[in-house]
This record gives structure tokens, sequence and C-alpha cells, in this order.
């Protein structure tokens, strides 16, 4: 039971926010029914970051201003840009991949193919483009001898990008294929985490980069004690407006309403159960930023990691507090939880979000429900402000991204993550990703309907092993449905030429009628669970 909560307790995507003035000392609250099955006896969070909002009742209300936010923070130099070309993005769960098939993902604008390499046993990160004629290679396959071929003429490449066969060339003529023109470019790529992640610079200088500088370390999925599965998802709406929903635990009770538990406040003001929120953000730079909240701590890790812990986060300024060795056994015996969201920026308007729940309690759960089930309840609450966020990347657009505080009208502090999101964003990458004139930033997708905006099997179904695998079975098992219906009919046919007693008949029938309701309820089943699931906030 406690793994199905986990797999609910997703702080999930909601609205951009703006602009005021109080010090980013904000709180959340304790969204996920599972944190509170941590151990109560955890010990007090550490004084290490410095709360500007006094423990005595306070108003939560601040003074709104069209100045971009102040945190107690330590902020670097106007001139100090984040630069997105020079650090890892990750591309895909390598569960979620085949290792017969290339598979074509967009990240940074980039159209890439990743193949398995079973000459080098290694996974490769390649330019999605034939230098022939410019065919996509991840409409190809992996040849006999592993390797990439593109099926438009046949051209076959190694993991180097070599080009290792022309089948037009004559055997007898100049060895076309060994040319710098019929080579792919290949991207710089690591596993880490479980997790395929690559530069986004061919260039030979990088070839390299990872012995220098490597993606960035979640110790949590690197823990024997934790079990971790994975999810992803592509998500209609860009990486800033992703990041910082997932960062806003006030839109919890209200736009995932009846999804996910949450702990109650004493005195409800409404049915959804909202209330003041105390959050303080320390340490802004053009690398991110930390928080403490009420059940923990977090950090944004940019560009793409978000992370919430029950535990301190060791980087954060090395202030977490080391137990002596006769804690040791204690410590190992707390119930640890941390929310880990790795959102990808994939091209305006677009995005990918990786996320995992990883957990050192009820871990032999994980190992006998199939992780289709818990990503059932995942993508109901990415569905629930799926619409929401949709719409609300196209209002800030009009307004001008740079212009957010002025758009929004941020009076509490409740909102302190996404201000100092927003003030990272703004500050250090001119509100926008830097897509290198790839696109029209101020050009966003059309809004398609709200059947194709819903989309679960082609923006988490046909990219998720587990869930492609439960669709194929159960389609499977409704067609088994709808055969056993009829074959019983038949029996029935034929058994009034024969001997039969009414209640054989009589169960023959049953079961009959049973088959194809099953059969019915089945196909609505698979349907909403990996086809749409439209959400209808008014009528919940």
């Amino acid at each position: 039971m406690e793994a199905a909560l986990a797999a609910f307790a997703v702080p999930l995507p909601r609205t951009l926010t703006t602009k005021p003035r109080f010090t980013s000392s904000f709180s959340n609250p304790k969204p996920i029914s599972l944190l509170s099955c941590i151990s109560k006896s955890r010990k007090p969070i550490s004084d290490g970051f410095k709360t500007a909002v006094s423990t005595s009742p306070s108003p939560s209300i601040a003074t709104p201003t069209n100045s971009p936010p102040e945190s107690e923070t330590r902020d670097e130099s106007e001139s100090d840009k984040f630069d997105w070309y020079a650090n890892w993005y990750p591309v895909m769960p390598i569960c979620d991949l085949d290792k017969k098939v290339p598979h074509a993902k967009k990240v940074m604008g980039i159209d890439l193919v990743i193949w398995w390499d079973r000459n080098e046993s290694q996974w490769k990160v390649m330019d999605d483009t034939c230098p022939h004629r410019l065919a996509p290679l991840s409409d190809g396959r992996i040849d006999q001898k592993g390797r990439l071929q593109c099926v438009y003429h046949g051209w076959c490449f190694n993991g180097s990008g070599d080009c290792k066969l022309i089948p037009q060339a004559p055997p007898d003529g100049p060895p076309v294929h060994t040319f710098k023109q019929a080579c792919v470019a290949v991207y710089p790529s690591v596993v880490q985490h479980e997790i395929i992640w690559f530069w986004p610079n061919s260039e030979p200088k990088y070839k390299n980069i990872a012995e220098t500088k490597k993606p960035p370390f979640i110790p949590e999925l690197e823990d024997p004690s934790f079990t971790k599965l994975m999810a992803n998802r592509d998500i209609p709406y860009g990486h800033d407006v992703l990041v910082e929903n997932l960062m806003d635990p006030a839109h919890v009770p209200y736009a995932h309403y009846g999804l996910m538990r949450i702990a109650k406040p004493k005195e409800k003001v409404d049915r959804e159960g909202g209330k003041p929120l105390e959050i303080t953000v320390k340490r802004l730079d053009n690398q991110g930023f930390f928080a403490k909240q009420e059940w923990g701590y977090a950090n944004f890790i940019a560009p793409c990691v978000y992370r919430a812990s029950t535990e301190p986060l060791t980087e954060q300024d090395n202030e977490s507090v080391t137990p002596a060795a006769s804690d040791d056994k204690a410590a190992s015996a707390k119930r640890k939880l941390s929310l880990i969201f790795i959102c990808i920026p994939v091209s305006p308007g677009r995005s990918r979000l990786i996320w995992t729940f990883p957990r050192n309690f009820g871990v032999a759960i994980d190992k006998i429900v199939p992780r289709w089930v818990f990503h059932i309840g995942q993508n109901k609450i990415l569905d629930s402000d799926l619409h929401l966020l949709h719409v609300e990347e196209r209002k800030i657009l009009e307004k001008g991204p740079e212009n957010w505080q002025k758009a929004c009208f941020i009076p509490t502090k409740s909102d302190a993550l996404v201000v100092t999101f927003r003030r990272w964003f703004n500050k250090h990458s001119d509100a926008q990703v830097d897509w290198r004139g790839k696109f029209d930033p101020s050009l966003l997708p059309p809004t398609p309907p709200r059947e194709q905006l819903f989309d679960r099997y082609w923006s988490h179904v046909e990219n998720c092993s587990s869930c492609k695998k439960a669709h194929k079975y159960l389609n499977a098992l409704e067609v088994f449905l709808q055969i056993g219906s009829v074959a019983l009919i038949g029996v029935m046919a034929v058994a009034k030429q024969i001997t039969l007693s009414n209640a054989a008949r009589i169960v023959v029938v049953v079961a009959a009628v049973l088959s194809f309701a099953a059969s019915k309820w089945l196909s609505h089943f698979i349907y909403k669970t990996f086809r749409y699931h439209d959400y209808n906030h008014a009528l919940v």
C-alpha cells in the first residue's frame, strides 16, 4: 500500500508565477500521505537555512511588487549566464529502450537516434540524419553485423559514426565511404542512474568530456537499499512551465483533488484544504538553488533536475549533519523518501519528464506489482493539470516570459520556489531556453483537440516498456474474452441437438454473458488507461 501511495506522491504540473518581494522563506505542506509515514523521530531540520519567516503566527501575505523577488541567496553577477550547451541532458531511462531497434528522440531541439552498439556493448547517441539524403536513421535497423543501417539506401554506420558500407559504390572504385562527408555526428554519452545522458556538442574536443564533467549525481539512485521505479512521458508544454509546476506544492490539493492523499490542516478554509506554506530558499546561482520545506529539503540542479527529500541534501554547503557512530543503526532504520523529477527541454511548447520516487521502505511491493500499475495513477495526476498548464504557457507568451512578474499577481509566500526559479530563468537565461536559432521562441505548436492533447499512447505507452507490454497483453485478453463469448453461444446452439441439463445450460449462458461483459469492461479500461482519460475539475 505504501508503494501505491508513493506512486501518487507527485507534486505535479501547475502554474507559472511572478513577482513578490518577500524574502524567500516559504514552506511546503506535507503534500503526500506517504511522507506522513516517515519516522517522526527524525532529527529536526538543520538551522543552516536561516529562516526569514517567524515561527510565531504571522500573515502569509507579502507586499507585492513588479520587481523580481528578493531571497536569502548569494547571487552571482548579472553577466553570469547559464550555458545550455555546456551541460549533460538525460534522454531516456534505459529500461524503456529496446536494444533491437534504434530510437528517435529530440532534446534541446536536436534530433537524436539512440541505439545499442553490440560490438562495443554501449548505447550510442548520434545525429538522426543520414548524410546521404538526410533520411532519419531512427527509421532504420540494426543489421546482422551490429551496425546502424539507413533503410533508405542501405548505408551502414558503426558506433563511431564512420560509414562502413555504401552498397551503391563500386568495389573497385574510390573508397567513398571513408570520406568525412559520409560520417554521422556522434554525441558524447554516458549511462548514469540507469538513464542515458548526452552532451549536446559533437565537436572532437568534447569526446572525453565525461572524464572531466559528469551528469548530476543523485545518491539515492545508487543506493541498493532504495527502490526506484522510473517512468517517462512527453509533455505538451515547455520546459520552464514543467519545472516551475513541479516546484509548486500549493497547487496539489486543488489541481490534483481526489488523486493524492495529503495531510489535512487543523482548520480547513475550503473543501480541498489549502493552507499557508513555509519554504526557505537559499543560495541561488546560475547552477540552481536549494530550499528547506516543512517535511524536508529540495534543490534545483540546472537545467533539468528537481529533487525533494526527507533527508538533508549533502550538497547544501556541507551543512547536513553527519550521524555519530552510535546513531548509524538508527539512521539506517529511518524511512527515507525522495521525489526526483528530471525535466528535459525538447522544443518550444514541448518537454519530457522522467520521474522516480526512491524510498527505503515498501521495497518488496515494487518487485511484486508491475510498473505499469503505478503508472495508471501517475498519468492521471499528470493529466489533471495538463490543460491548465498548456493554456497558461500561451498566456505567459502573450505577455512575454521576461514580464512574468508583471503579468502574474503573487502575494503569498507559498510560491517561493516558483518565484526563485523564475528569477533564475530570467537572470541567468534571459527568460528562455537557448535554442540557438533552431526555433522561433515566440511561436508554439497549435493546440490540438482535447483527445490529442491528453493522448497517453504516443506520449507514454509507446515509450514505456512496461505499459507497452501490458497494452499488448490486455488487448489479447480482450480478444480472447470476445472469442470465448462467441464460442459459448455456439455451444448453446449445438446443445439443442444433444441432451444438456438445465443447470448446464444456465452455466453456459451465464459464462457467455460474463465473458462478453468482461471484454467490454476491459475495452473501456484499456482505452482510459492507455489512450485517453479526460479530467473535469467541475465534476470531482
